[in-house]
């Protein structure tokens, strides 16, 4: 069972080896973690995806809400949340593979980030799994390098909301 925490914490140093410590101390897992200011520079917001048993997720919340640099903390679920992640990815390409990339990129809403002679950087920002589909559809060609980003998340807005 997964769980996201979007935690609100106060912008200063020693925040994230203060929370990430806990989880570490507790052996808590985590899946993803992301971490930016707000539209206020003095917080940031943590996003964290971790997996466990339902005791484990209610802890981790409640272990959470104790630390003093934490302001609020919400909590949902993959299905009741819009989740993003970006990656980008260089890879090696001559003029036997270039098609094949860029076939690629256009069936997965890819771009083309940056290029020269005989690289390329791949842009692609979506759902977790539609990341992994991509990475997993570049098998077979020469990846040299990749940087992902964690998980960010925001719940799904009510319907009801005005």
């Amino acid at each position: 069972m997964k769980k996201i925490y979007s935690v609100l914490v106060e912008n200063r140093s020693g925040v994230l080896a203060k929370v990430s410590g806990l989880f570490a101390r507790r052996c808590f897992n985590i899946d993803s973690l992301a971490v930016g200011e707000t539209f206020d520079s003095e917080i940031s917001n943590m996003t964290i995806v971790s997996s466990g048993d339902e005791r484990t997720l209610e802890q981790i919340e409640k272990q959470l809400n104790k630390k003093l640099d934490v302001i609020k903390i919400k909590t949902f679920d993959e299905v009741d949340s819009v989740s993003r992640e970006l990656m980008l990815v260089k890879v090696k390409y001559n003029k036997n593979n270039r098609k094949d990339i860029m076939e690629i990129c256009d069936i997965m809403h890819a771009s083309i980030v940056d290029m020269s002679k005989s690289h390329m950087i791949l842009q692609l920002c979506d759902v977790p799994e539609r990341i992994e589909l991509f990475k997993s559809s570049l098998s077979g060609i020469s990846v040299v390098e990749v940087a992902r980003t964690g998980t960010l998340a925001l719940p799904k807005c009510n319907v009801l909301e005005n």
